[in-house]
């Protein structure tokens, strides 16, 4: 599978790190106005960890 396009909130979501609902409220902040970065709006709503999201970027980079 080629996960080159996918975005970060679909990958977590794939893999059962987070909730859909938990995308679409990170989501909804960000159009809102928050400009901080999907990963790190999840990190501080306490939705995922750091080491989560490193382990889905990391093996996201090594399909490519």
């Amino acid at each position: 599978m080629d996960n080159t396009n996918e975005r970060i909130g679909e990958g977590l979501v794939r893999i059962g790190a987070i909730s859909e609902d938990q995308v679409k409220e990170i989501l909804k902040l960000q159009e809102q106005g928050d400009n901080r970065l999907f990963g790190e709006i999840a990190v501080d709503l306490g939705y995922v960890n750091i080491e989560a999201i490193i382990d889905y970027l990391e093996s996201r980079n090594e399909d490519e």
